[in-house]
């Protein structure tokens, strides 16, 4: 049995990894804040299933507050630490710029240090596909600039991956950074566009769609997510591992045991796309009201995969009207519109596992 420290463990993604760790036999502490950034009823809920299995603890806390994950990791003896607190969201990032410099900066580097002072197998850092900004050159693979980032957050992640290189090359950690593209699924969180527009055609509100629809997004099923980190757990970043093949540049650095990773499947859907999945899944129409780009939105997310794929011999794939589909029927089952169907992840079966 692996010892696995994951922070943020009451997250919309720290939840699905928890649970599949759990399921697949593996110790999990998690170290989350329960901040309110959205309903902590759904964050507490989640908690609740986590609790059920025997070999998982919480340890409350914020990961910026100093001593939390040195005692965390001083309790678990953690063999592999997820790093996936962190203050999401474009738009939030401009209106409270300091949540982001504490968690994303401040609460990484405590993750850091922690793991400076007992060194993990591997530490795994989440970041995110908002770093390469208005990459004109797609798909986008990780050897891409990324150096021009139109948002706080993308700035904050790129800069706890920047941190990490360092802290890999002067103490020999074992590190390696993927990049989430736009997921989503079951238990997501409320602020994402899927939840929003279940929400808002459920209750006969009209839906904001920016770029007038035209933006394209490469959607990522939250359970194809946590396969890809399941197989990355393994692969530390060494020689050994290098990819040698000329399908995928490796990002291994030349002066760290450290590597980034884009987690997607490499194909985007439009936005406009994305609605209709939704409305054929409810059965029911958007009043849809088009307008501009927010500041910090990009026009397009679209991954190369091919250095996942080499890695790992996977690549993400469940497709769009599959993923929404179980999205719906959970949302329903949350908010009492149907009786509960979404009764196998509390004997720690993963709907929608992709079958290997």
């Amino acid at each position: 049995m692996t010892q696995f420290l994951i922070t943020g463990a009451a997250g919309f993604i720290g939840y699905h990894l928890a649970s599949r760790l759990l399921a697949d036999g593996h110790g999990v502490c998690g170290v989350d804040g329960m901040t309110r950034y959205y309903d902590p009823a759904l964050k507490q809920a989640r908690l609740e299933r986590l609790e059920r299995w025997p070999s998982f603890h919480l340890i409350r806390g914020m990961v910026e507050q100093p001593g939390v994950i040195a005692g965390a990791i001083q309790r678990c003896a953690p063999d592999v630490i997820v790093h996936l607190a962190a203050q999401a969201g474009v738009r939030y990032s401009i209106d409270h710029p300091g949540t982001y410099i504490d968690s994303n900066l401040a609460g990484s580097w405590q993750v850091l240090e922690a793991a400076r002072a007992a060194p993990p197998r591997h530490l795994l850092l989440a970041s995110t596909s908002s770093v390469y900004g208005a990459n004109p050159i797609a798909p986008f693979a990780e050897s891409h600039g990324t150096d021009e980032p139109l948002s706080l957050y993308a700035a904050t992640k790129k800069s706890m991956e920047v941190m990490a290189h360092s802290y890999a090359h002067l103490f020999s950690i074992p590190t390696t950074a993927f990049r989430f593209f736009t997921v989503y699924g079951a238990w997501g969180r409320p602020d994402m566009a899927l939840f929003k527009f279940v929400d808002a055609i459920l209750h006969d509100r009209p839906i904001d769609v920016y770029g007038h629809g035209r933006m394209s997004r490469d959607f990522t099923y939250v359970d194809d997510l946590v396969e890809a980190i399941v197989r990355l757990i393994p692969v530390l970043p060494t020689e050994a591992s290098r990819v040698r093949t000329s399908a995928a540049t490796d990002t291994l650095s030349q002066h760290a045991p450290f590597r980034t990773v884009n987690i997607a499947g490499g194909k985007p859907v439009p936005l406009i796309e994305f609605v209709r999945t939704i409305e054929n899944c409810l059965g029911r129409r958007a009043t849809i009201r088009m307008l501009e780009n927010q500041p910090g939105d990009v026009p397009l997310t679209y991954a190369d995969p091919s250095l996942l794929k080499a890695l790992t011999q996977y690549v993400p794939a469940t497709p769009i009207d599959v993923g929404v589909a179980v999205f719906v029927d959970w949302y329903k089952s949350w908010h009492g519109m149907s009786a509960p169907i979404y009764q196998a992840e509390l004997q720690g079966q993963v709907i929608g596992r992709p079958q290997l």
